[in-house]
């Protein structure tokens, strides 16, 4: 391990490695019980996507771990699995299997990015206003997700939304379950959100809201999902929009994640990023994971920001990420205890994430209309529209158009034109969804 990872090279040892891992896989766990929850509800078979996203977030993180030896984490991404089942499946109707189908095209597509520099382009030519607009709206997205599920928002013919019935025991689990992990977050605990959704599903299996079906058991069958991509229909006309939102997203969120992580690590060096051979090899790393995890039946798998933690615990190598991978594996035996969780425990994490991402509104360019206001459309319209894809064509559309109505026309670049006008030809040929 000394030799093969260069521990010493980075100040580190094996102990601090696994020590790193385990708080990592202890932050981003609560993905195993929140995916199959969300994935489900396309008619997917809930066991076989908890299988799915064990094996896809152990071979992302091993990949990362082994080929990268950089010590962040994969797993199926928060937003684009709420895109894949609410816009693609519920919104569009497309099936789940054409729509695995579109996360295999988008993996590929990103492959071809990665390995040709052209990510690092788009990357750089879309303004950073709209990135944090892009992430605060993917935020509240899964905010409206999590308060519907869980009977805090109802719907209503004179004002679309209204509060829901705050007595009723769900919700209330809702409720509690979101300040435990925000007060346990709050006094610095590894693993709150875990610990939050394992609390609330105790107390809803003894209130009698969930069934309790065991803790472990050998792992079940991951067949239903396996291989059901269906990409000759993933080429139809009418996907060309969900495979461009999946490549969006999927550049931003991964990069973002990569670069803000290991840089916390010390892991980049100085000059050009395209001289970096670690950043290098980990984007070609969360590139593939995305294909792979598609084979599996799930969504995309991206570079998860909790990998931070395992970094502030001293973790600077692959061997961080490769514990992370192993307890994945371990973690796919207690699928009864996963099938107990139901939506009331889910939600509390899906709206504390939204929190989280929430916070990027503050990196927007307040003092420059024609930065701010593109952002918070396409903030505002992800949520109003219960659409990611809305919100980023609103999003790019506008900052295009704003800017050549005010005569700042060249500070677009090239590659914000580009995508402007994808969302154009796509509102115009295709409708809006």
């Amino acid at each position: 391990m000394e030799r093969f990872f260069k521990l010493s090279d980075h100040g580190s040892t094996v102990r601090t490695e696994v020590i790193a891992g385990i708080t990592t896989f202890l932050t981003m766990a609560y993905i195993i019980f929140v995916n199959p929850e969300i994935l489900s509800s396309t008619g997917m078979d809930r066991n076989a996507v908890f299988v799915a996203t064990c094996l896809a977030a152990a071979i992302g993180s091993a990949i990362m771990g082994l080929w990268a030896n950089w010590p962040i984490a994969m797993a199926p991404g928060m937003g684009l699995n709420a895109f894949f089942a609410f816009t693609v499946v519920g919104a569009m109707g497309f099936t789940w299997q054409q729509a695995l189908g579109a996360v295999f095209i988008s993996g590929v597509i990103f492959l071809i990015m990665t390995v040709t520099g052209l990510r690092r382009w788009l990357i750089a030519g879309i303004p950073h206003s709209m990135r944090s607009g892009i992430a605060a709206g993917i935020g509240m997205f899964l905010a409206i997700i999590a308060m519907q599920s869980s009977g805090l928002v109802v719907d209503s013919p004179a004002t679309l939304i209204a509060l829901g019935d705050l007595t009723a025991t769900g919700t209330l689990l809702t409720i509690a379950g979101f300040f435990i992990i925000i007060a346990l977050d709050a006094m610095k605990v590894t693993g709150a959100i875990l610990i939050g959704i394992l609390v609330v599903t105790v107390a809803a299996i003894l209130l009698g809201v969930s069934e309790f079906g065991g803790v472990m058991s050998m792992p079940p069958s991951i067949a239903p999902t396996f291989l059901q991509l269906d990409l000759a229909r993933a080429l139809t006309y009418g996907i060309f929009q969900v495979i461009l939102v999946m490549v969006l997203v999927e550049v931003f969120d991964a990069t973002g994640t990569l670069i803000g992580v290991a840089k916390r690590a010390g892991l980049l060096t100085e000059g050009p990023a395209h001289k970096n051979k670690g950043l290098g090899r980990a984007l070609l790393a969360d590139s593939t994971a995305i294909t792979a995890g598609s084979l599996l039946g799930t969504s995309s798998t991206t570079a998860y920001v909790e990998s931070a933690s395992g970094v502030q615990a001293g973790g600077r190598t692959g061997l961080t990420a490769l514990v992370v991978a192993v307890l994945f594996l371990l973690a796919m035996f207690f699928a009864p205890l996963a099938g107990s969780v139901p939506a009331y425990a889910t939600a509390p994490a899906l709206l504390y994430v939204a929190t989280l991402m929430l916070r990027e509104m503050a990196d927007i360019e307040w003092g420059d209309v024609t930065e701010s206001a593109p952002a918070v459309l396409t903030a505002l319209a992800m949520p109003f529209t219960y659409s990611i894809a809305n919100g980023l064509a609103f999003g790019f559309i506008s900052y295009a158009l704003i800017k050549l109505l005010t005569g700042k026309a060249r500070q677009v670049h090239l590659a914000t034109w580009i995508v402007a006008g994808l969302f154009v030809i796509k509102f115009g040929f295709l409708g809006g969804h």
